[in-house]
């Protein structure tokens, strides 16, 4: 008997929602750095397993919006708490549970879901710190698990497997079964471009950038890609360049060695830097850029 459940991937920033899925999966479909916001969009993620299908979202992380692009964020975190038939809560495992935290499992609550509680890098903690946080936890919600993990290094990870399966219910799949995720081809690669942006550069520019795909032509033995990446000010323009092109050069290296791996044929990709100023501030930008809101069910 089929059986299948979508499950959300939620958290504050930067506690290893992405790194979790791509655990999960043993596939990368989740740009990872260790900046805050680096997942934009929620980001379907499929593992079927014989007769089971998991539907893992991967959420932006919590937080209070500044901008347009922020409350877009939010708003993709909330409804895949909303849509989903369970929980998965990623936190520091070294860290008391803070008014974050405390909002999502309002909000788990509030939509009766199970949840499991996810103490990830307790390869940063200790047994002492691990047992405080969990207490802290359990004084506040009752979870139907909690699993400490080390997701950047597959510790943990088929516990917390081994516990969604138990959040499956009888029900026919919602996606072929060697498909790993719902991202259009255009989407992994201008996401895949930005993780280079973000591991690249190590200030605030990134934050501040976006990827357009101008033009994806698959020609079946080499993929040809162009894009644009936009930021906020001139200034960023030259940092991102680099001297005499040396950091594009590097984040447009580094985007093709993993989208090559992806795809499993050649890719060149052409790269542009273009200045769009409070890009994140505008509803057209964000639209033009894919973070339309009303896409957001």
């Amino acid at each position: 008997m089929k059986k299948t459940a979508f499950i959300a991937i939620v958290g504050r920033p930067n506690v290893g929602k992405s790194t979790l899925l791509n655990a999960l999966l043993q596939e990368k479909v989740a740009i990872v750095s260790s900046k805050p916001q680096t997942t934009r969009n929620r980001i379907t993620g499929i593992l079927t397993k014989g007769d089971n299908q998991f539907v893992f979202l991967d959420t932006p992380g919590f937080q209070k919006p500044r901008t347009k692009l922020g409350d877009y964020m939010l708003k993709a975190s909330k409804s895949s708490i909303g849509s989903s038939d369970a929980v998965v809560i990623v936190a520091d495992s070294f860290h008391a549970p803070g008014d974050i935290e405390k909002n999502i499992i309002e909000q788990v609550v509030a939509n009766k879901l199970p949840a499991i509680l996810v103490l990830n890098k307790v390869d940063m903690s200790n047994p002492e710190k691990l047992a405080l946080t969990i207490a802290q936890y359990d004084e506040i919600h009752k979870f139907d698990a909690v699993v400490p993990t080390s997701a950047s290094k597959g510790d943990g990870v088929d516990i917390v497997l081994s516990e969604c399966e138990k959040f499956l219910s009888p029900s026919e799949w919602f996606f072929p079964d060697d498909m790993i995720t719902d991202q259009p081809e255009r989407m992994i690669v201008a996401e895949t471009i930005r993780e280079k942006i973000l591991r690249t550069l190590n200030d605030e520019i990134p934050h501040g950038t976006a990827v357009s795909i101008e033009e994806f032509k698959d020609e079946g033995k080499i993929i040809r890609v162009r894009a644009d990446i936009y930021c906020e000010k001139d200034s960023h323009k030259g940092i991102i360049i680099g001297k005499k092109g040396a950091s594009l050069k590097t984040i447009g290296s580094y985007a093709r060695e993993d989208l090559e791996r992806f795809f499993g044929v050649k890719v060149f990709i052409e790269l542009w830097v273009k200045v769009k100023e409070k890009w994140r501030d505008s509803a057209v930008n964000l639209n033009n850029f894919g973070y339309n809101p009303k896409d957001i069910q």
